[in-house]
């Protein structure tokens, strides 16, 4: 067993040798590794420390031409703003020394002005004693002619006072009467004068081209077969339509037009929009009439409200209750003789104001008197009353000024005047209604074209009547059947139809309708 165990040895000897040895020769290549590596890490913390080295110097560096650069700067501003310093300075200085030199001319010139004074006052108390011992001298004057009047005519200081005074007084009243008569013979004269200066200087400052417009209400039909939707099935549409508006709706045989009549301007204009917008959608049935015409009413109630405001300003009369706005906005659909009544206000407002600034009266009150002044044709038609009376009501309701309300109830001569503003009003109100261009045609000269239309006709052989109808925009006219046959029939309305082109003017188109009728009439006896 000894030789196996030897033997064994001997196998492993030479392996435990090399691993000896390996052992050995690794930890040299490892303590040589090692070296390496720490010579290499001194030499990249060299390599580093050199880089942050020139970095810092570079900062450092860059710091340097930065904080000159800022220096520099600085150094610039505070030199600029020393500069602008110094030039306040100056400019304080030159200040300074300019009051120095006003306030020495001013001390001068009251030194001077003292010295004055002095041989004033020194020239006063001499005056004086001088007039002192002139009235002293005079009195004892007075007192001796007086002492020498009364010895002369037996009379008292008393009595010879209380004559001398009552021959003045007979005096003063005769000089006085003339005086008088003559002043009110001027004053009447001068206020003639200066009341046409002012009526022709208001016309002149306020020149209008003319504020009438149209009162009739009509709805453009784009056919007949319209006109039959309009009335309905056994007219239930038309009807459904006057509930609802409150108007009357006349559908004839007018080409092109549909007319709506009513008393009440606002229903009419709230009439005629809804009537239009029907035609214009085409859906025209009972419940749809009642939509559009409540959606109508709203629209034209916000507009009503809205000329009202604009009216207020336009005419620069603020502070009006919403109501009376209400009022004056409904004045814009109501129309007098053609004359549209709220440009009318809104004219007799500026016609006021002229000829109050010209009489050195209040131009703003009167502006407002004059816009107030026919607020009452707002309301005339539901309300018992004149407009002057009613207009005053509501002026008086919303708290307006005295003169404003005797202004709008005494306009028309139904109550005394009580301000000078209420004459102007009368006035403007006249020359606005009065002027050129402001209505239409009065009812002689309306008659007065009819008639000229139905001469134009019967001017013509064959004619036999010719009446002028729709308000002149018709005229129909019948000829004998016996002398006129069908060819001529057509050829004289022709002819009527130009000579009325040639001889007439009139607004939009005149219809001409010939009319020949055969009539057999036979007696049974």
């Amino acid at each position: 067993m000894g030789p196996l165990i030897l033997a064994e040895v001997s196998t492993w000897y030479p392996l435990i040798a090399g691993l000896a040895a390996g052992a050995i020769g690794c930890y040299f290549v490892l303590q040589w590794i090692g070296r390496r590596n720490i010579l290499l890490a001194r030499a990249e913390a060299k390599r580093i420390g050199e880089d942050a080295a020139r970095r810092a110097e570079d900062v450092v560096r860059a710091a340097e031409v930065e904080s000159k650069a800022v220096f520099l700067k600085r150094q610039e501003e505070f030199e600029r703003k020393t500069e602008e310093t110094r030039v306040e300075l100056r400019e304080i200085e030159k200040r300074q020394d300019k009051r120095e030199d006003l306030l020495n001319l001013k001390l001068e010139t009251l030194i001077a002005k003292e010295k004055a004074i002095e041989t004033g006052e020194a020239r006063l108390r001499e005056t004086a004693r001088s007039v002192e011992a002139m009235k002293q001298q005079v009195e004892e004057t007075l007192r001796e002619q007086r002492n020498q009047l009364l010895r002369v005519s037996n009379m008292s200081v008393e009595a010879a006072r209380a004559a001398l005074f009552q021959r003045l007084e007979q005096e003063l009243a005769s000089e006085c009467g003339e005086m008088v008569q003559k002043r009110i013979a001027e004053a009447q004269d001068q206020a003639e004068h200066k009341a046409r200066e002012i009526v022709v200087t208001a016309l002149q400052r306020y020149a209008a081209e003319h504020t009438a417009d149209s009162t009739v209400s009509t709805v453009d039909i784009p056919s007949d077969e319209m006109k039959g939707r309009v009335i309905g099935r056994e007219g239930r549409n038309i009807r459904a339509f006057e509930k609802a508006t409150g108007v009357d709706v006349i559908v004839d045989d007018t080409p092109g037009v549909v007319v709506v009549s009513a008393f009440d301007p606002v229903r009419r204009e709230i009439a005629r929009q809804a009537l239009a917008k029907l035609i214009e959608d085409g859906r025209i049935h009972p419940t749809r009439i009642e939509d559009v015409v409540n959606e109508t009413r709203a629209a034209v109630e916000r507009n009503i409200l809205e000329i009202g405001k604009k009216s207020s300003i336009e005419a620069n009369v603020p502070g009006l209750n919403r109501k009376i706005l209400d009022l004056l906005g409904r004045l814009h659909y109501r129309t007098s003789y053609g004359q549209n009544v709220l440009r009318h206000s809104i004219e007799v407002a500026y016609m006021c104001q002229i000829m109050a600034d010209e009489l050195k009266l209040d131009g703003a009150l009167a502006r407002r008197c004059g816009l107030l002044h026919d607020l009452g044709k707002a309301v005339d038609h539901e309300v018992e009353g004149g407009h002057p009376a009613i207009g005053a009501e509501i002026c008086r309701k919303f708290q307006e000024r005295e003169e404003v309300i005797n202004a709008v109830a005494g306009h028309h001569g139904d109550v005394p005047a009580t301000s000078p503003y209420t004459p102007l009003v009368a006035a403007a109100d006249a020359i606005s209604a009065s002027r050129p261009g402001s209505r239409r045609e009065s009812l002689e000269r309306y008659i007065k074209r009819l008639e000229e239309l139905e001469s134009i006709a019967t001017g013509f052989p064959g004619v036999t009547q010719a009446y002028a109808i729709q308000a002149g925009r018709e005229v129909r006219v019948i000829v004998d059947a016996n002398s006129i046959d069908d060819n001529n029939a057509m050829r004289i309305a022709r002819e009527i139809a130009k000579r009325i082109e040639e001889q007439m003017t009139y607004p939009g188109e005149i219809k001409v309708t010939l009319l020949r009728e055969v009539r057999a009439v036979e007696y049974a006896r």
